[in-house]
């Protein structure tokens, strides 16, 4: 299982760093005597104008419950619809090991847990770099939870608002529909 995921990690890098030099050889900033030209303006779909209305840029979601058993929910149901977890950093852990070196600047929000999953689709992926090289910056994407009082808050960066105007704001939104689709799914359970 290890093995699939430092894969699925590895692929993720090297498409968005294969994407990232064709996008630097293609898309040089002309100069002051060379006039820009202008890229057509794709014409807005009903999707893309409800991603332009003002949507929070996080999508955030707090359900009480036990912060183990919401985290491992939510991981099961990104598996399960094909969304690879690739790393998982206990952020809370690290952040504890400077305790005393912060002192009263140390988690003023008395959060008691910070977890992430990274996570990757190498078909959204696929199609992301073939629509807008640039938004591979998404790539992998991350769920951050958060807990404290009996309380869990799950945390997404919305792929729509990122893709914003781009010619992949479609597959945007469908990403971000799917994940969001998903969380739902390991929640209702």
């Amino acid at each position: 299982m290890l093995r699939k995921q430092l894969l699925i990690l590895i692929t993720c890098f090297v498409v968005q760093a294969v994407s990232a030099e064709e996008t630097a050889t293609t898309e040089i900033a002309p100069s002051s005597s060379t006039p820009a030209k202008s890229s057509p303006t794709p014409t807005p779909t009903p999707e893309t104008l409800k991603a332009r209305s003002f949507v929070s840029p996080v999508y955030e979601k707090t359900i009480k419950g036990d912060f183990n058993k919401i985290y491992q929910q939510v991981f099961t149901a990104l598996e399960n619809n094909s969304y690879f977890i690739v790393f998982e950093p206990n952020i809370g852990k690290q952040l504890r090991r400077f305790k005393q070196r912060w002192g009263d600047n140390y988690n003023k929000n008395n959060i008691e847990n910070i977890r992430s999953m990274v996570f990757c689709n190498n078909w959204y992926t696929n199609e992301i770099s073939n629509q807008a090289p640039r938004l591979l910056a998404l790539c992998p994407m991350h769920i951050t939870m958060t807990g404290r009082q009996g309380m869990v808050s799950i945390l997404f960066i919305r792929p729509s608002q990122v893709a914003r105007g781009s010619p992949a704001e479609k597959v945007a939104m469908e990403i971000e529909q799917d994940v969001v689709r998903s969380i739902e799914d390991g929640l209702s359970r």
